[in-house]
């Protein structure tokens, strides 16, 4: 059958981007989760919100979790700030597709080489030269952003001296360099679920290679230069306090007002060559409307596999096979 609505293409691109919270309680409320701080409650419609980024001093009861999960919703459970991931929930889509389609092109050199081509093609206006080897298109992406951080330098008059990232000295950095590595915080947590939203690897990257978020490096190396150093730059300009909650704020609505949840999905479908429409086996079964239904079994024969509980060998009595 043909799947006019991609049960295996979650529209992960419709959601709004991502909330962050820390020191609070949050419980289900209805259909919902309910989040309670000092401020007071504030219900928060999860239907629609891609991800819920839990910072330090959260807590959060066995049914808000559940109900997160029936809807999509990723949960992170990060560092202060956001800038450090523990752990994460499960995403959308039950189905493998997208899975082993990227683990394929990952694990063939040549295809992860096309893959790696084309996302370094998505950051430049002029096409890349087919002679071009890798080693010369990082060294003209290199240029690309240290170009991008000048520029942003002139425009709002924030001293650049270089990327630094202290992690284990973060009050150590300068404004400008915690500012980036708080919105690439928040950049990392949206592609990562968008990623897991699709049914992918954050592990399995192509540049990137060795982390479980190498795929997610990847993939938000595409919009730094558009999103998160103008964003950085902007908010370091603004002489005023509580520096890294205002870069969340200021990300929060460059995502939106971007579209970047849909940016994320049409070039992870570019990257990977995921065709408009998937065609699937007539009486394959769709994981989404049940999670907990096993998939088949592998057979070298047959690229769909075969029906799982059942015994292939024959009933030397009746000559059927077993069930």
């Amino acid at each position: 059958m043909r799947l006019k609505d991609l049960h295996e293409l979650p529209k992960v691109r419709d959601s709004w981007s991502y909330l962050y919270v820390e020191h609070c309680r949050i419980d289900k409320q209805s259909e919902a989760i309910a989040i309670h701080d000092q401020i007071g409650l504030t219900p928060v419609p999860c239907a629609s919100l891609t991800m819920l980024m839990l910072g330090p001093g959260t807590n959060i009861t066995h049914a808000a979790v559940m109900t997160l999960a029936d809807n999509g919703c990723l949960v992170i459970w990060c560092g202060e700030k956001g800038v450090r991931f523990y752990a994460s929930g499960m995403g959308e889509t039950r189905h493998a597709n997208l899975l082993l389609k990227q683990a394929a092109l990952c694990s063939h050199t040549p295809s992860r080489l096309t893959v790696v081509r084309r996302m370094y093609q998505l950051r430049f206006a002029e096409k890349l030269d087919e002679s071009l080897s890798l080693q010369q298109i990082r060294g003209k992406e290199g240029v690309r952003v240290r170009e991008a951080y000048a520029r942003y330098s002139e425009v709002t008059g924030v001293p650049w001296t270089g990327r630094s990232y202290k992690r284990r000295s973060w009050n150590e950095a300068d404004p400008i360099n915690r500012a980036l590595s708080c919105a690439n915080s928040c950049l990392y947590g949206v592609c990562h679920a968008a990623i897991v939203s699709l049914g992918l690897s954050p592990g399995l990257g192509f540049i990137h290679t060795g982390k479980q978020l190498s795929f997610v490096y990847d993939i938000a190396d595409l919009y730094k230069v558009d999103i998160t150093v103008p964003a950085a730059f902007q908010v370091s300009a603004e002489a005023v306090g509580n520096l890294e909650r205002r870069v969340r704020q200021h990300c929060r609505d460059r995502f939106h007002e971007s579209r970047l949840l849909d940016r994320i999905v049409k070039d992870i479908q570019h990257i990977l060559d995921v065709k408009p429409e998937l065609e699937t086996g007539a009486d394959e079964i769709s994981y989404d409307f049940d999670p907990a239904q096993p998939g088949p079994l592998w057979d070298p024969d047959r690229a769909d596999g075969v029906e799982g509980g059942i015994s292939y060998g024959e009933n030397t009595e009746s000559g059927e096979a077993n069930s």
